[in-house]
């Protein structure tokens, strides 16, 4: 682990803020959804999950914790079946994209029927699940609810900034822990703490 040991000192939002609803409301909706630096981030990130994951188009993804749908709009236009999801009314509906089919809910409670989806992406939505161990609850309705929805062989990718490696390990041994999935974490430029991006890469286990 020490080859990439990080560990931020500056607190960011999920630590400030109680909840997700705190932080996302007023001119904070209006500043991240026009921001042009996030949309291009979001887009390369997208991508780079869409390498790792290799999914067909015709499979129907979830963009779980979608925000004002940059990653959505990426995956459409890549010809994607795509359904956004996200808790915040007014990040969803930002763009007003009705094509994405936007649906107001949890990530942890997912209100799909069974074997819905091919694939999930989630880009930086799981810190705001799981940022310190009094979360692990959320954390294990968000494994249930993913394995539920997707279909046998689906894969599902996160995108996230764990502040520390103990955070990351205790995400990687949760999702050990419940045995619904099988995978590993993809890090991108590991030495470099501002270039680093951490991907969480996992197919559904089929249950006997």
């Amino acid at each position: 682990m020490s080859d990439y040991y990080f560990n931020i000192k500056t607190k960011r939002p999920e630590e400030i803020y109680q909840n997700v609803f705190e932080y996302f409301k007023d001119d904070q909706i209006i500043k991240y959804s026009t921001s042009k630096s996030m949309m291009k981030i979001q887009e390369k990130i997208t991508l780079r999950a869409l390498e790792i994951i290799k999914i067909q188009p015709k499979d129907l993804i979830l963009d779980a914790g979608s925000g004002c749908g940059f990653s959505s709009i990426v995956l459409r236009e890549l010809g994607f079946n795509v359904v956004s999801l996200d808790i915040i009314r007014h990040l969803l509906n930002y763009y007003q994209l009705p094509e994405m089919n936007p649906v107001l809910a949890d990530i942890c409670l997912t209100p799909f029927r069974d074997e819905t989806f091919g694939a999930i992406i989630s880009i930086s939505a799981l810190q705001w699940i799981y940022s310190d161990s009094n979360m692990e609850k959320d954390l294990n309705n968000l494994i249930i609810s993913f394995h539920r929805i997707l279909k046998p062989n689906g894969k599902v990718i996160f995108q996230f900034y764990p502040k520390t490696n103990l955070i990351m390990e205790k995400i990687g041994s949760t999702f050990k822990k419940k045995d619904f999935f099988e995978g590993n974490f993809i890090i991108d430029n590991i030495k470099s703490p501002k270039k680093r991006k951490i991907f969480l890469f996992l197919k559904k286990k089929i249950q006997n």
